[in-house]
């Protein structure tokens, strides 16, 4: 099963965070059909001396890269902390939506307690919530959900 773990990068503790929560789902030693999860974070999809090597050319290779392993996720994770849902998570999202198939899913997982959506009840713009199969408020949460996916139930 190939996951995508889409979210904020562009902070050490952003970075730190999704890492450990990677950590954590390798470590529940899921292997669906035999095999080992293949998780995806797109900060290391390119190493820093490569993208100093691409110069001005780095951008469509970043989005070139993401948006393929995108088309080839079967789970996407979206970290939905903050006021605002990061706007590259965001742009991921919607487009996993628009490609996907009935049995991918995407899992939003949002810890943070300020409401950020439109109305009462939500906690998120509508169409980040809406898109989500599921939002998970804690890591508890989303190591249940993917053991779930996982085992097919």
């Amino acid at each position: 099963m190939k996951i995508y773990f889409a979210g904020p990068l562009f902070s050490e503790s952003e970075r730190d965070w999704i890492r450990a929560v990677i950590r954590k789902i390798e470590a529940l030693g899921l292997t669906p059909g035999g095999r080992k999860l293949e998780i995806t974070f797109p900060y290391d999809l390119m190493p820093k001396e490569e993208m100093e090597k691409l110069g001005a050319n780095v951008w469509p290779e970043i989005f070139s890269r993401c948006r393929s392993h995108l088309e080839n996720a079967d789970l996407v994770i979206a970290l939905l902390d903050g006021t605002q849902v990061d706007d590259g998570t965001a742009w991921e999202l919607g487009y996993f939506y628009a490609i996907r198939s009935p049995e991918r899913k995407m899992i939003g997982i949002r810890t943070d307690f300020r409401r950020a959506g439109e109305g009462e009840g939500s906690c998120l713009n509508s169409m980040i919530q809406c898109s989500c199969d599921l939002i998970v408020t804690s890591t508890e949460a989303l190591l249940a959900e993917i053991t779930r996916i996982v085992r097919g139930r």
